[in-house]
């Protein structure tokens, strides 16, 4: 009797964690009506690409509805014709709405929702593209790059450097790199010290790794610079490359946390992408695209906790979480405000830092 009842309890085990499994897969085999159109490079490339799809994933597993992404042909090289074939791709399999990271989406996603008015489309870290089935995530980086520079200071570093993509046009990075500025100004007014921060987009046009921008990082670690605020995709691995050369160099990432590319790696500005995909996809199924959504780029910040510091992975010593939490707070409330706005000369009006400018 004891072996019958064993194995009814063993069959009945079998069963259930079939279920679970069957269950877990569901929403992926139905219509995908939540599509993601990655930007260049891989999906799961522990930046703009993995983090909408995380987002898009986790709102699609938790509420039973459809998903799948799509890559462009030509990986690194994709066109906008690329980005157009995928995105059309994704309407053909039954897409409802299309959440596209990266800037390089702008002509094909406006191309595209012109042609299907009833498609919505969701554009990470782009604008509002004057389209009503469109709608724009972008977010308050002056918040993450302040809270970056104010944390490598706490730590004791007083010799900074900001690298940036987009050879000083690209405004997210704008933000990211006079926040950090803001951010190192508050901290070493603080703790009674002066910082000198080297801060250059030379190198930085492509947002690509190059030989001359890692041979720039590698002279500025010879020359004293402790830690290097990396601001610009595959730039990082320039960054990386030259910090190897120097056993005392450090590097500050960007975007999503890069802790798990080096020891390296200090701590990471960061955007709450899949936060702010959940949000938005949120809005959508709850009715509100018209109200809240159509033609509207939702900036996001700490209120919505898409921007600060990664705390999972928290190397810091002498600036601790509960400071940085207590911090956070306080940027959240409104308490502390970062600038957004960038001047045009970035290296006047500081007490406490000496900013020199690599052109």
């Amino acid at each position: 009797m004891k072996k019958i009842l064993s194995i009814v309890l063993s069959i009945a085990i079998a069963i259930g964690a079939l279920t679970l499994l069957a269950s877990c897969g569901e929403a992926e085999k139905k219509t995908p009506e939540i599509a993601v159109v990655t930007d260049v490079g891989q999906l799961m490339d522990k930046g703009f690409n993995q983090g909408t799809y995380e987002g898009a994933k986790a709102y699609a597993e938790a509420n039973n509805i459809g998903y799948k992404y799509y890559q462009p042909a030509n990986g690194s090289d994709a066109t906008d014709n690329d980005r157009i074939d995928a995105m059309k791709q994704a309407i053909t399999n039954g897409a409802k709405i299309i959440v596209a990271p990266g800037f390089l989406q702008a002509k094909a996603m406006e191309t595209v929702a012109k042609e299907n008015p009833d498609v919505k489309f969701v554009f990470v870290d782009g604008w509002a593209l004057g389209l009503d089935n469109v709608t724009a995530i972008v977010y308050k980086e002056q918040e993450s790059g302040y809270l970056a520079g104010y944390a490598a200071v706490m730590e004791g570093y007083t010799k900074l450097g900001f690298t940036g993509g987009g050879g000083g046009t690209n405004p997210a990075v704008n933000r990211y790199g006079f926040g950090f500025l803001q951010g190192a100004e508050a901290a070493a007014a603080e703790k009674g010290v002066k910082v000198e921060v080297k801060y250059s987009f030379k190198y930085g046009e492509t947002f690509s790794a190059s030989n001359e921008l890692q041979t720039q990082i590698s002279a500025w670690y010879a020359d004293g610079t402790e830690v290097v605020f990396a601001c610009g995709g595959s730039m990082f691995q320039s960054v990386l490359s030259a910090a190897g050369e120097y056993e005392g160099a450090k590097i500050i990432g960007v975007d999503v946390d890069q802790s798990v590319e080096s020891s390296k790696v200090i701590t990471s500005a960061v955007k709450g992408l899949k936060v702010s995909v959940e949000k938005v996809l949120g809005q959508f199924y709850d009715g509100k695209w018209d109200a809240e959504l159509a033609n509207v780029a939702q900036n996001l910040g700490a209120a919505d906790n898409a921007t600060g510091l990664p705390t999972e992975t928290w190397s810091l010593t002498n600036f601790t979480v509960d400071q940085y939490n207590a911090l956070f707070e306080q940027i959240k409330s409104g308490a502390v405000v970062p600038v957004a706005e960038v001047p045009e000369d970035v290296t006047a009006g500081w007490n406490n830092l000496t900013v020199t400018i690599e052109e």
